[in-house]
């Protein structure tokens, strides 16, 4: 798990440094800078497996030089089958298991790699760089092709350095809609990422780009799971089970994030399964309805595990409010980014490594806004013109959450009132529809699918890539932790994907089959309550402990500076949620964040900005 960083363009020693300073970060064991003719190759090691020196990047393997981020958790096997075709190896690292697979397949070797990964090749015999980035997106891959010079860095930040950027109004847009900018945009205009499961060649001789897709989702909805139900359980118990123990092979010490949760709780068991004393971490919170951690502790009870839980106050959560864009440098608004990094602050004091159970909502349809999407199904079978009478009634209350329903009874088809749900009441923003325009590919393909797997689909593609992964990146490499997912396995995405709908959702049962294999290892009474998320009280911090905080970031001279948002009602919705009318901290949160970003690059120029 590191910080990766190559180029083509002629800079200074001192500029690479600086480039590599600001993720020292994701690496603070070693640093190594590389010069190969007119290539540098930069990286900051976090040591995890083969902590030897002898496997510090770059890493040069025959003719091919190498920076890489991640871990590939099937290395050993595959280092088998190339021993036997007479492939030697000098470390016990999958850094060099990547190299000789890449000589003997090609881009083929991408299809072997089970893990998570961006990592870059210069292959110098071809005078070609050859990059990939994992599936699903776990680990960033940012880049800049200027036509003449190639650019690419684990974070935007380090390519900013000595380079003139433009911020991005579309990307701004995308923001403010979503509360993070999807691939392929960043905040700058010249700045791009690579999307999960896509590799590229950069011909050094005529400067030639070329990006493939090398892994999809099976979208065609054909290869459905035939067997019964006890089959699927018992299939999807094995592939979570081999999941987990390739996930806990590390030569540091390893626990996992326990929030009591169906997910991590599945998690820890099947840790527990594979060694004794395991290390497991939840956060408290000290405002009422926001602790979860009496939950996580009952069930580490159960299992034995050697627990720790984290209490969180608005004193410390203020210092990595105002430290955010340091970590997360483009603007970033998913809220339980500031919990995540505080459990994986006081994580690394005792492990290096951490598992959790981040993909089992995507996966087995177990978001809140899955069981309201399908609620939502049986009102949208009546004409239009019906619920817009329904919703006008509704309108007519004054609480807010009534007239959020009206608002999405309102609207034209299913298939919208679902990305609608992510950011329901956007009048605030000048371009509302930017955002969505591009969405609706996800969820009107295979008509004939089923739309929770539509949605499924959907929030796999797209929210737990760019949203939870950029959260759990960067939260665990701002503290130089690793951390892994098992249920972010491509053989458990691809079987869950293959999975009848009611095996995962049935009669209101969220998550049923991951449920059914966690009770065999813990009882049921653990988990007899509502679903919680993992978020902040926001809510209620920003009505009394912070609210003197907000109105300072976000007063009417600050709300000018912000690109892309009607300034009179923004106003109007910041007074809503401090008289306590309205739930507006989503709102907020995005723009403190937004304010905060732009306050600390105010050296850049805006491109084609509508302020």
């Amino acid at each position: 798990m590191c910080g990766i960083y190559g180029s083509t363009f002629p800079y200074s020693d001192a500029t690479v440094n600086e480039k590599m300073e600001r993720i020292k970060f994701r690496g603070p064991e070693f640093t190594g800078v590389q010069r190969y003719d007119k290539v540098v190759f930069a990286h900051n090691r976090l040591a995890i497996i083969d902590i030897d020196p002898r496997s510090n990047q770059p890493f040069t393997y025959l003719h091919l030089n190498i920076v890489f981020n991640g871990e590939i958790y099937n290395y050993q096997e595959i280092r088998k089958d190339l021993e036997q075709k007479n492939y030697h190896f000098n470390t016990n690292s999958d850094t060099e298991v990547i190299c000789a697979a890449y000589l003997e397949y090609g881009r083929d070797c991408l299809r072997l790699f089970n893990g998570m990964f961006a990592f870059v090749i210069y292959d110098t015999f071809r005078n070609e760089f050859f990059g990939a980035r994992d599936r699903l997106g776990k680990k960033p891959f940012y880049y800049l092709h200027d036509f003449k010079n190639f650019e690419f860095a684990s974070q935007p930040s380090q390519i900013s350095v000595n380079n003139n950027l433009t911020v991005s109004e579309d990307a701004i847009g995308q923001y403010l809609s979503w509360g993070y900018i999807p691939e392929p945009q960043s905040i700058w205009n010249e700045v791009k990422q690579l999307p999960p499961a896509h590799c590229f060649t950069y011909n050094l001789s005529n400067s030639s780009l070329k990006i493939e897709e090398y892994w999809t989702l099976d979208y065609s909805w054909e290869r459905k799971f035939t067997g019964d139900y006890e089959d699927a359980k018992h299939h999807l118990k094995n592939l979570l089970s081999d999941s987990v123990k390739i996930r806990m092979h590390a030569d540091v010490p390893l626990g996992v994030f326990l929030s009591g949760g169906i997910d991590s709780s599945l998690i820890a068991s099947m840790a527990c399964e594979e060694v004794t004393n395991v290390k497991t971490f939840s956060i408290k919170f000290d405002v009422k309805g926001f602790d979860e951690s009496v939950y996580a502790a009952q069930v580490a009870d159960y299992l034995g595990t050697d627990h720790h839980t984290i209490e969180c106050n608005y004193e410390e959560g203020i210092d990595l409010i105002e430290n955010f864009t340091t970590y997360y440098d483009e603007p970033f608004a998913d809220s339980s980014a500031i919990p995540s990094m505080l459990l994986c602050k006081n994580t690394r004091k005792h492990v290096t490594v951490a598992l959790s159970g981040d993909a089992g909502d995507e996966l087995f349809l177990g978001y809140h806004r899955y069981k309201w999407i399908k609620q939502a199904c049986e009102l949208f079978k009546t004409p239009a013109s019906i619920r817009g009478g329904l919703a006008n009634l509704i309108n007519l209350s004054p609480f807010y959450k009534h007239k959020l329903i009206a608002m999405g009874l309102s609207i034209k088809n299913i298939e919208e009132l679902y990305i609608r749900m992510f950011d329901m009441e956007n009048s605030w923003v000048k371009n509302p529809d930017l955002a969505i325009k591009n969405s609706f590919n996800y969820l009107l393909e295979n008509p004939n699918k089923p739309l929770l797997e539509r949605v499924s689909d959907f929030d796999i593609k797209t929210y737990l890539s760019h949203d939870i992964n950029t959260k759990v990146d960067r939260a665990s490499m701002a503290f130089s932790l690793e951390s892994r997912s098992p249920l972010m396995d491509y053989r458990v995405v691809e079987f869950a994907r293959s999975l009848p709908t009611h095996f995962k959702y049935h009669n209101g049962n969220q998550k049923k089959i991951l449920r059914d294999i966690l009770f065999e290892k813990v009882p049921a009474s653990l988990f007899d309550r509502p679903k919680s998320g993992f978020t902040m009280p926001f809510k209620h911090w920003f009505r009394n402990e912070l609210k003197g905080y907000v109105m300072d970031n976000l007063s009417l001279d600050k709300l000018k500076d912000i690109p892309g948002i009607n300034v009179k009602r923004t106003e109007e919705i910041i007074l809503q949620h401090m008289s306590g009318k309205w739930n507006r901290y989503p709102q907020i949160w995005k723009l403190l964040v937004l304010s905060q970003w732009l306050s600390k690059n105010k050296t850049v120029t805006t491109k084609e900005l509508v302020c």
